[in-house]
């Protein structure tokens, strides 16, 4: 098939479940505040394995969709791992790929934009993910499913993900928005998870929490986030965070309300702030 639709709904799931060219994959990650500050990534496996949409697949962002020997967690490994991982799960050409997550969709985002920067077009997120399938009434499994191994073909597409001197280009240009998809309290440095508090100079704030209805976890009306993302302008968008998780949030966001020119700064402040020879304000 060519493309589907970024966004689906759980009861268009529920009544997709258990077509042969479906696959599910859970996306979880939990990120636990340290004693001291700074946050500890903890696999979500164990809850998968407490219960899940039926057939569906757990994928460890960390482990199996990260590069294992970056400095920084999260980065993204390249087209080539990422089809690979994805087709030792069964993952294949054609194959509609529906993403889902625990939270608030920004695992899923993550995944998703990571699939789009593989040229695979046959991916989607699961509207309000674990939280909106349970209140839907979506079954619930804990047997674990397999499939033979498939072949996911990369098609690699420049230029979704850029890295800190692109950003540093960025600032000030007139031409490119960056905007941080932290929180508020992030945003102005009243938090401090990263090396450094506060922000890139000049950067605009659209959290990525403030995407979803908080009762839901279903994004909000297209209409309410195209007025969120009003502040970006019209131009080049440059999303961020703090691994390019939440940022994959807003640029998933921004394809869904038809921009193009967008891209996610893959290792965010976990690199940005570490480095004291980057501006940073609060």
């Amino acid at each position: 098939m060519i493309g589907m639709e970024p966004l689906v709904a759980p009861e268009w799931l529920a009544a997709e479940l258990g077509a042969p060219d479906l696959r599910v994959l859970e996306c979880t990650v939990h990120l636990v505040p340290r004693d001291g500050g700074g946050l500890r990534v903890q696999s979500a496996r164990p809850d998968w394995e407490a219960g899940h949409v039926p057939g569906s697949m757990f994928v460890d962002l960390q482990e199996d969709l990260s590069d294992t020997s970056a400095k920084l967690r999260f980065t993204f490994p390249g087209a080539d791992h990422v089809c690979a991982a994805l087709g030792r799960l069964g993952v294949g050409d054609g194959d509609r790929i529906v993403l889902y997550d625990r939270g608030p969709g920004m695992w899923a985002s993550r995944v998703w934009w990571m699939l789009r920067a593989c040229g695979v077009d046959t991916a989607a997120v699961l509207d309000g993910g674990w939280t909106a399938w349970q209140a839907s009434g979506g079954a619930v499994s804990t047997e674990v499913a397999t499939f033979p191994a498939a072949t996911l073909t990369p098609r690699p597409r420049a230029g979704l993900f850029v890295g800190r001197d692109e950003v540093l280009a960025a600032i000030g240009d007139g031409a490119t928005c960056v905007v941080n998809a932290l929180d508020g309290a992030q945003h102005r440095g009243e938090v401090q998870n990263y090396a450094r508090p506060g922000r890139i100079p000049g950067s605009a704030n659209v959290a990525a929490v403030e995407l979803v209805d908080p009762t839901t976890n279903r994004f909000r009306p297209l209409d309410e986030l195209q007025s969120m993302f009003d502040v970006t302008g019209t131009g080049r968008v440059i999303a961020y965070c703090g691994g390019g998780v939440a940022a994959s949030a807003d640029a998933f966001t921004l394809f869904r309300l038809g921009r193009s020119d967008v891209a996610v700064y893959d290792n965010s402040l976990n690199e940005w702030a570490a480095d004291p020879s980057l501006p940073m304000e609060v």
